[in-house]
């Protein structure tokens, strides 16, 4: 029995049969691993709505229902999220991109809620990065100049927003130069702690995609108190790599998309935040 594997020229054979051995060219031919991906859907509807419908609403895609990936339908209580949303599907072409809608993904992990997460260990989970947020790690390497400026660029750019935290939450967290994590007291942890739990399940999960995003929970609270917009936190939990970018050289189009796909995750995160946290900003409109 031989087996068939594809090479640079087309299809050869791998290996002779069981027994025999391979022949120098088998050897030394380069092999390459091919994988099939699952091509995105076409777009197989014209027009997109907002249906209200017993105090929630609901996305139609022509005359059918939005559904979530485990079959329920779409509904989500705030109408400035729903026209959202709608607005995500309405803005796909030939093909639907699933991967850069970031509010129908956000709502379809709060309404199915796959791993069945409850609210309390989501918070946990976000208390957690306190102790690996990315702007409470400081550069050591100070007797090197390329380090001491970022050092510096460090101190100046981030201090300012954990000045900011400590003021406004009350609590003490201070940045690390050493290889150890920051120590966070449990008080600064029960004092974040309280803040979370007054938001609701849907937008603790929006806390959770901007946190995994940028790796900081305080950047994440600064966007959310808008403090800073979007576009700054994703620079200041980039701050390292920009940094080495403008030292060594940029690889334009891939840094360039990495920050903008960033920046669309986040933004989505806080918006969801937002518009799960305040009263609806869009009045319905009863006609007689």
């Amino acid at each position: 029995m031989r087996r068939l594997s594809i090479f640079r020229n087309g299809l050869q054979l791998l290996s002779p049969a069981i027994g025999s051995k391979p022949t120098l060219f088998q050897q030394a031919s380069p092999q390459f691993v091919f994988r099939c991906y699952a091509a995105p859907p076409k777009r197989f509807y014209k027009h997109t709505g907002v249906l209200y419908c017993d105090g929630q609403y609901e996305i139609t895609l022509d005359q059918r229902k939005l559904k979530t990936p485990k079959g329920t339908v779409f509904r989500v209580k705030s109408e400035p999220l729903a026209l959202a949303v709608a607005l995500e599907w309405d803005a796909q072409k030939e093909r639907i991109l699933q991967t850069d809608m970031h509010l129908s993904s956000l709502c379809n992990t709060a309404i199915d809620n796959p791993n069945h997460v409850v609210k309390f260990d989501a918070v946990q989970q976000l208390l957690s990065f306190l102790e690996t947020d990315t702007i409470l790690y400081h550069s050591a390497d100070v007797d090197n100049p390329n380090a001491k400026a970022l050092y510096d660029m460090q101190v100046r750019e981030w201090n300012p927003i954990i000045d900011w935290v400590n003021e406004k939450f009350g609590v003490d967290l201070q940045p690390t130069r050493d290889i150890g994590s920051p120590h966070v007291s449990d008080e600064s942890k029960a004092v974040i702690q309280r803040h979370l739990l007054s938001y609701n399940d849907w937008a603790i999960h929006g806390f959770c995609f901007a946190v995994e995003t940028l790796k900081s929970l305080i950047l994440t609270l600064a966007c959310v108190e808008r403090l800073i917009p979007v576009e700054k936190a994703v620079l200041l939990s980039r701050l390292e790599e920009e940094y080495q970018s403008g030292y060594w050289g940029r690889v334009e189009w891939a840094h360039d998309l990495n920050q903008q796909q960033m920046q669309g995750r986040v933004a989505a995160a806080v918006l969801f935040i937002h518009l799960n946290s305040t009263s609806s900003a869009v009045r319905r409109k009863n006609i007689p």
